[in-house]
This record gives structure tokens, C-alpha cells and sequence, in this order.
């Protein structure tokens, strides 16, 4: 099973994007399901129908789902969903606030790893396309696998111990208290079995890949060159950038003239910043894209006779790796040559010039507080050295 997730700040497109993409596939044969991850879900304003928390069909071969977090705290969680609402009624909360908060934030990120890892062990499909929230949410659903793991490998084992031991004394000290018991702890580790090889599944970049949408606006770009950093970071492979809502040439009025030399700047910077990814372009829409002809419609103009469930960019371009107590960032710069090639770190960024070519990458956090310590170019790759004063 292909999986494609569309990430990008919000209001830039994301969501008809995503659908669009979906309606394209299905109509070229291939069985697809598209889910949204977002809390404010918007996949069924964009298909023009309603959804539920199962898969229904859209269009022919097109399924789609928008997950219900509730109703999968009462399905797959009753263990830990009791033992929240005995404890705020213990609080002297009243039933509809012990229901409303016994819906954990971040729930619909968890419950929507389990699904991908569901719908790839199925077999029934051959496209999964994937809605994600904003950029910020979406670099947290993507470290979800890791830091689910680290938090199960060492202090679950301990909290079930801890609980065991001082939780008959708590219960008895604080009046009654609810304490989580076997069954909630059971009820956590077989839901956290079911996450099992997601983090592998989705940095695997012949089945995998993140698309992010912009707009051509400079707070848009700047953002999206961030969350691609971010994600190379962790491993999730880009291989697309999509430019959306690009004014269109027969559009001559004066008023547009100075958003249309705006918008020319920032696709440049766009093209400059994220290469060598495909950058896709579509253009701003005489009317809202809503149902599936218009989808349709707009993911034809989109993709241009390129299969959307392929993968359309192969490799890491920009990667990190751990070197002893540096850490080395390496980026392929295939063809170019020692003599036309220049490196320095500024404002957080890293600067590189080949030839009348120049590209900035946006540096981590952690990497800002380190210094350059050297640069080769060997093989096609450039290593920059990074490490502490």
C-alpha cells in the first residue's frame, strides 16, 4: 500500500489537496481510502457529504473517513474511558463534563497511526492519503511512534509498579480515589502493540512520503521550509512541494499586477529553497472546489498526466546523521564542482552557493546552538560538520 500525507499551514489548501489527490487515484483504478487527522475536520465539506468515523464511498474506488474521537474512546479504549469518567466524578464533575474530558487531546493523532498500520496490515488497499493538521500539529503526530515508545519501554513498566504498591494507600488517604488498575494499564499496552512498526512504515520512502502545500506568500514558505527541515530531521521523506493558488496569466488587471510580481518572488524562492523536489502548481480557482467533479477537476490540472501515488521524488536530499560528538548534515549537490561552491551559517540558516545558484536551509533548534567546525564536498554530497564551542 502507497500512503501520501498532505501537511501545510492552515487555509493554504491542504484539505482539497488531499481530496483531490484521492479522486484522481481512484479514478485511474487504484482502490484508495483518504482520512483526515485533523480535530477540525474538513474532508467532509470538501467532498460535499457527510462522514463518519467508518470508510464510506464517495465516488468509485474512493472511500473516505473523518475520525471520531469519542466514539473510539468507547470502542477501543472502555477500559481507560471508566476509569477517566470515575475519576472526574470523584473531581465532582458532572456527567457531560466527565464525558467531554474523558476525550484526551491528541487522541485523534493516536488513533489515526493505528488506523494507517490497520489499512496497511488489510491488504485492501492500494492508496492511503492522509490529511494531516496544520504543519506544528503535524511534526507531532509524525514523533507520536517515538515518543509513545520511549514512554512505554521505560516508565510504563514503572508506573504499573508504582500503582500497584502506593495505590491502595492513595485510594484510602484521598477518599476513594480511583486508581488505575490492570485493565487500564492492559487496555494502554495492547493499543500501543497495535502502533507497532508504524515509525518504519512511514519512513519508508518507497512506500511513504509527506507532500506540503503553500501559498505563494512569504510567512506560507517560511513555514513550510521549517516543517521540511523538521522532517527530514526525523526521517519522513518530501517529495513534493505543491504550489497552490498561483494567480493565473489571463488575469491582466492592474489592481493584480503587484500580487502577481509578489507572487512571481516567492515561487522563485519556493523553486530555490526546496530543490531538487518537484515543485506542482495550481492555480487560483474561479470558484470553490467543493464535491467530486470540481475535485476531479482541480486534481487533473494539478497533476498533469503524473501519477499522484507515485513516488515523485526518490532519496534525502538534505539529511542529519550523529558523528561521534558532532552532527553531520549532508546534502546531495550532484555535478557540482570544489571551486564554484561556497558554505556559511547565518540567522539560523545555512547558506549554500553553487555556481550563480544559492540555497538556504532552514537549521534545527539544536543545530543553532552549535558551530561549523568544517565542510567537504565528496561523491556528489556535501557534509557540513556541526559541533559544540
Amino acid at each position: 500500500m502507497r500512503i501520501v500525507l498532505f501537511t501545510g499551514k492552515g487555509g493554504v489548501g491542504k484539505t482539497t489537496t488531499a481530496a483531490a489527490t484521492a479522486v484522481v487515484a481512484a479514478a485511474a483504478g487504484l482502490r484508495t481510502a483518504v482520512m483526515s487527522t485533523d480535530p477540525a475536520h474538513s474532508l467532509a465539506d470538501s467532498f460535499g457529504v457527510e462522514l463518519a468515523d467508518e470508510m464510506s464511498e464517495v465516488a468509485p474506488n474512493c472511500f473516505a473517513q473523518q475520525l471520531d474521537a469519542q466514539a473510539r474512546m468507547e470502542s477501543s479504549w472502555s477500559e481507560i474511558r471508566d476509569y477517566l469518567r470515575g475519576l472526574f466524578d470523584w473531581a465532582g464533575l458532572d456527567d457531560i463534563e466527565a464525558e467531554e474530558l474523558s476525550v484526551i487531546p491528541g487522541l485523534d493523532e493516536v488513533f489515526a497511526l493505528a488506523d494507517i498500520k490497520t489499512f496497511d496490515n488489510s491488504g485492501e488497499w492500494d492508496l492511503l492519503v492522509v490529511d494531516c493538521a496544520p504543519t506544528a500539529e503535524t511534526i507531532r503526530f509524525l514523533s507520536l511512534p517515538d515518543i509513545l515508545g520511549w514512554y512505554m519501554e521505560r516508565l510504563f513498566p514503572l508506573g504499573r509498579r508504582v500503582t500497584k504498591v502506593v495505590g491502595p494507600v492513595v485510594s484510602r488517604l484521598a477518599g476513594g480515589v480511583p486508581v488505575a488498575g490492570d485493565a487500564v494499564f492492559g487496555a494502554t499496552e495492547r493499543f500501543y502493540q497495535r502502533l507497532e512498526g508504524v515509525k518504519g512504515l512511514l519512513t519508508d520512502a518507497s512506500r511513504s512520503s509527506v507532500r506540503l502545500v503553500v501559498n505563494p506568500e512569504k510567512m506560507v514558505v517560511a513555514e513550510a521550509r521549517r516543517t521540511y527541515t523538521y522532517l527530514s530531521l526525523f526521517g519522513y521523506p518530501v517529495d513534493a512541494v505543491i504550489a497552490n493558488r498561483v494567480l493565473p496569466d489571463e488575469i491582466e488587471d492592474p489592481w493584480f499586477s503587484s500580487w502577481k510580481q509578489a507572487q512571481a518572488l516567492h515561487l522563485d524562492s519556493i523553486e530555490e529553497g526546496f530543490a531538487p523536489l518537484p515543485i506542482l502548481r495550481s492555480e487560483l480557482a474561479s470558484e470553490e472546489i467543493v464535491g467530486i467533479d470540481r475535485l476531479a477537476a482541480f486534481g487533473e490540472r494539478l497533476y498533469d498526466g503524473v501519477d499522484p501515488a507515485s513516488v515523485l521524488h526518490e532519496g534525502h536530499p538534505f539529511r542529519m546523521d550523529k558523528a561521534d560528538d558532532e552532527v553531520v548534515v549532508s546534502i546531495d549537490l550532484p555535478f557540482a564542482r570544489k571551486e564554484e561552491l561556497e558554505v556559511s551559517v547565518a540567522l539560523g540558516e545555512l547558506f549554500i552557493t553553487v555556481g550563480p545558484y544559492r540555497r538556504a536551509v532552514m537549521l534545527p533548534d539544536s543545530l543553532r546552538r552549535r558551530s561549523v567546525r568544517g565542510a567537504a564536498l565528496a561523491d556528489g554530497t556535501l557534509r557540513v560538520r556541526f559541533g559544540h564551542d
